[in-house]
């Protein structure tokens, strides 16, 4: 085996697009290692190959230990690495952008700027959530009073599908064991949506802390894209997963979640929302597909010129 600092890192065009990846796998109670570009996970019995280009975002449970190199070929293929426990999640590391154009993180800081244009990805991210709704005219106090009375109304309806009884969320940060089993398995299957979010949102080169509904802290923008998918995949999930008993809530949750997006191939559609939100007037080309490099230089007025030259001779001192 070869030492991390021989090999060279992996080109976008090399890697396995966002959106073909796997959305997660959850690993727990075994060791990380690695065998040229794939992970392997020894437990007690065996050993797991699992190539890293292909993972969307590694969630690692009680009990896992993991090596440098492993984490260097994760790192290098781009994949987001999220250590997860019952007791809530925390995202610790994560993977190198798959994007090699600043054009979509360009796109979000000039709409995050710009107090309207913020409302209206605010507003646009709405109507994502909640087909057939018209948020326009909505202002952002408006916003969250509807989308907090449709999550609420969600979380009825599920409750009564299933057959379980529901006296509201109730979750406190640290004490996963606190709320009852639908309560545990909703906070199970947040875990999973933030993770998958976060990674897409990484790969994409996009800034975690610039959001439209969330703000204030530095993952505000995952907070974002995870919510609009929590009443389509997360709530249903969690309560059908609730309404088979409270045994291994957390496992059978992450798993049931798992099939659910990998079904609905949630990561594709994650780019393509992102990429809807930030560049609208922009649906053709693949965000992650071009490996070349542009860097260019700000000039005044807003004109960009060509990097790689000496302007001294341009200007007259």
């Amino acid at each position: 085996m070869s030492t991390v600092g021989k090999r060279g890192a992996s080109s976008p065009r090399e890697l396995t697009r966002m959106s073909d990846r796997l959305s997660f796998i959850y690993l727990e109670r075994c060791t990380l290692h690695r065998d040229d570009n794939a992970i392997t996970a020894e437990d007690t019995e065996g050993i797991t190959h699992i190539p890293s280009a292909t993972i969307g975002t590694l969630l690692l449970g009680p009990g896992t230990r993991v090596t440098h190199q492993a984490m260097s070929v994760l790192g290098d293929s781009g994949a987001g690495v999220v250590w997860v426990g019952e007791q809530g999640v925390r995202f610790y590391s994560g993977g190198r952008s798959l994007n090699r154009s600043s054009t979509l993180v360009e796109a979000q800081a000039t709409k995050w700027a710009n107090r309207r244009s913020r409302l209206d990805v605010a507003r646009a991210m709405y109507r994502m959530r909640f087909p057939g709704e018209d948020p326009a005219g909505l202002s952002r106090h408006e916003l969250l009073g509807k989308e907090g009375q449709r999550v609420k109304e969600r979380y009825r309806y599920e409750a009564t599908r299933v057959g379980l009884p529901w006296t509201g969320r109730r979750y406190r940060p640290g004490d996963f064991d606190a709320g009852d089993t639908a309560n545990q398995a909703v906070t199970a299957a947040a875990q999973c949506m933030y993770g998958v979010a976060q990674t897409t949102v990484s790969a994409l080169g996009c800034a975690p802390g610039l959001g439209f509904i969330h703000s204030g802290h530095e993952l505000a923008f995952v907070l974002d894209i995870a919510d609009l998918y929590k009443t389509e995949i997360a709530i249903p999930v969690a309560f059908e997963v609730a309404a088979d008993g409270p045994d291994d809530i957390g496992p059978r949750t992450r798993r049931a979640i798992r099939d659910r997006i990998n079904h609905l191939k949630l990561l594709q559609r994650c780019v393509t929302d992102i990429k809807q939100l930030l560049l609208p007037d922009d649906t053709t080309a693949d965000p992650t597909a071009d490996d070349t490099d542009h860097v260019t230089l700000q000039s005044d007025h807003g004109i960009d010129v060509a990097s790689g030259r000496n302007y001294a001779e341009d200007v007259n001192w």
